[in-house]
């Protein structure tokens, strides 16, 4: 059974902290705290926080400075994400163990968190876990560097059709699509922010600190290769094979996601629950790389004018 989806503020670290909450019929159960993916906001966990807090609740945060949450004064990097995290946690009155859910920048934060107060996570879920090399750490950069706004809309233009290829999939509609890619826009001129912070994080440093049992989704996703390095990173990580979900799943399969994922929670930690059907499918779009297509020309790269 749904549950209702509720917006609310609470004071943070850099400012307002913005979340969606959910909340089952009966007090109880571990909260969940989900942490999305840069560019965008909490909203992309709402159809599945409504179906997860059947039995516990559900906290989606946006991250400071991504969809309607205050941004700090300077670019930041993951550790400052977390620590703003507990801070909105506290003022939540979230003082126990809470368990997990991250979407790539956002499951960097969750395992920064495990790793800096493991007492506090029980479990983390991550979406992805973007493990670069030395060269795929400069190669991410350079795609997802800040770029100037242009008067003919062209830096908008190739943004539409790198998140357009990502999320197109049989079955999902352009209007589907377009009714998401607002959320990548909130950030505004400082949306490079979030990818910036994590392509300077060292993910596979705090994997090693983190206690806390770990699943990892690969999803079929842009960061597929990276996710599947996971693999043998410790006993308290375990590598889902999901690739038939990719970008956009939360919304897709939110049901079978919730089911999925509350096994996981509520079960043995080192057992993998079966794999639901909708998750069994074809990688869509085929595998051909992290980064999608990009509008021509693009404007003449000047750090010294993007740097702002």
């Amino acid at each position: 059974m749904t549950r209702p989806v509720r917006r609310e503020y609470v004071d943070g670290r850099f400012g307002q902290v913005h979340l969606r909450c959910a909340k089952p019929v009966r007090p109880g159960g571990i909260p969940l705290v989900c942490l999305h993916m840069s560019p965008m906001s909490g909203r992309v966990f709402e159809k599945f926080a409504a179906e997860m807090a059947e039995n516990r609740p559900v906290f989606a945060l946006d991250t400071p400075g991504f969809g309607m949450s205050d941004p700090p004064p300077a670019p930041p990097r993951i550790e400052d994400y977390a620590a703003s995290t507990f801070a909105a946690l506290d003022a939540l009155g979230l003082a126990g163990p809470v368990d997990l859910i991250g979407y790539h920048t956002g499951a960097m934060t969750a395992v920064q968190m495990a790793a800096d107060a493991g007492e506090r996570v029980r479990r983390v879920i991550m979406i992805g876990a973007p493990i670069l090399t030395p060269e795929e750490r400069t190669a991410f950069a350079e795609h997802y560097r800040h770029r100037a706004p242009q008067a003919d809309g062209s830096h908008v233009l190739r943004r539409w059709q790198g998140f357009y290829h990502h999320h197109h999939r049989p079955g999902v509609s352009v209007a589907a699509i377009n009714d998401m890619f607002r959320e990548a826009l909130l950030g505004g001129n400082d949306e490079w922010w979030g990818h910036a912070a994590a392509f300077a994080h060292d993910l596979t440093a705090a994997m090693r600190r983190s206690a806390s049992a770990t699943l990892v989704l690969a999803t079929g996703d842009d960061l597929e290769t990276q996710t599947w390095r996971a693999e043998g990173s410790g006993e308290n990580y375990r590598v889902a094979a999901v690739p038939g979900w990719g970008h956009g799943f939360l919304d897709h399969h939110a049901g079978e996601v919730a089911a999925f994922l509350s096994a996981w929670l509520d079960g043995p930690a080192g057992i993998v629950p079966p794999t639901p059907a909708s998750a069994l499918g074809p990688r869509y779009p085929a595998a051909d790389g992290p980064f999608g297509p990009a509008s021509e020309p693009e404007p003449p790269h000047h750090p010294e004018r993007n740097a702002g």
